[in-house]
């Protein structure tokens, strides 16, 4: 059975999914998690508080998530396709936390803020070192990695709006039809190469 915390946690990333930070109140909080307002203070300062501990946990665990991905894997052809499986996957299972994190940044102190913009750079450092060493070696076409992979991310990021749980494609599926594009658009063309031995 969850905590006390893990409830205000659950039942703040319900509202703020529904309502929007902004117009959630404590009160609202603590109603639905069936405690009074003052208990919630036990658990968090402020109701910023709260927010910041759902994006800075929605931001550990997409890492986490990326690095399981990744381990032992060599080539840079893998270590993207497992990357852009493992970011597509995330936004589909935590759809209602990293659309609050996409969403509701500017609720955040200064501070708070920059904790969390830094963990996304971060994440997306480990996209373009990917993208890189493509490039370096050949695997990939030649281009500005850190736009692709802002492109890539983007895209991957967007599946959160429009996934249906009831829809035609499992999230695998989707996850697969992603792979399969964007690692075309990565890679030499066959018509690409055959163009530069005429």
């Amino acid at each position: 059975m969850p905590n006390m915390k893990d409830t205000i946690k659950t039942v703040a990333i319900d509202l703020f999914y529904k309502k929007s930070y902004f117009a959630s109140g404590i009160s609202d909080i603590a109603r639905l998690a069936g405690i009074q307002k003052s208990s919630i203070y036990y658990h968090y300062s402020n109701k910023e508080d709260i927010l910041f501990d759902i994006l800075n946990t929605t931001m550990l665990d997409l890492n986490s998530s990326l690095n399981q991905r990744l381990e032992g894997l060599k080539t840079a052809e893998e270590k993207i396709q497992a990357a852009i499986e493992s970011h597509i996957l995330f936004h589909i299972e935590r759809q209602k936390e990293v659309i609050i994190a996409d969403s509701e940044l500017r609720g955040l102190s200064i501070e708070n803020y920059k904790t969390i913009t830094k963990m996304r750079d971060d994440y997306e450092g480990k996209f373009q070192k990917i993208l890189k060493k493509g490039i370096d070696d050949g695997s990939f076409i030649k281009t500005d990695y850190k736009i692709i992979s802002y492109g890539i991310l983007t895209m991957c990021t967007a599946v959160c709006l429009w996934f249906d749980q009831k829809g035609r494609l499992s999230k695998d599926e989707i996850a697969r039809i992603y792979k399969g594009f964007l690692i075309n658009g990565l890679k030499k063309s066959h018509r690409s190469n055959s163009r530069h031995q005429e």
